[in-house]
């Protein structure tokens, strides 16, 4: 699996349990105990505060995927040439631990 293929399954993952906490709620809403009432605020704080971050953390990593990107596309023999580097100081890294 690929980091955009988990990345995407983390997204739908998340959206999920929003909607899964968000019906929860709602069927919810005719408890009449005071424990009960206590639970769903403190459920609903918790949604917002999740959807906030999520939104947060969705726009920073589509906005750091297009930075990427736009630098790959500047400048692409830099950045093969620092692929090759990273890659030859893992093998030798992995090389020694044998």
């Amino acid at each position: 699996m690929t980091s955009y293929e988990a990345n995407q399954k983390l997204t739908s993952d998340l959206n999920l349990v929003l909607h899964d906490a968000e019906e929860l709620l709602k069927a919810t809403a005719d408890a009449g105990s005071e424990s009960m009432k206590e639970v769903r605020g403190r459920l609903a704080l918790a949604l917002q505060s999740a959807k906030g971050t999520y939104d947060r953390l969705k726009e920073k990593t589509v906005k750091a995927a297009q930075t990427t990107d736009h630098a790959i596309r500047e400048h692409p023999y830099e950045s093969i040439g620092i692929a090759c580097g990273v890659a030859l100081l893992v093998g030798i890294l992995v090389g020694r631990r044998r």
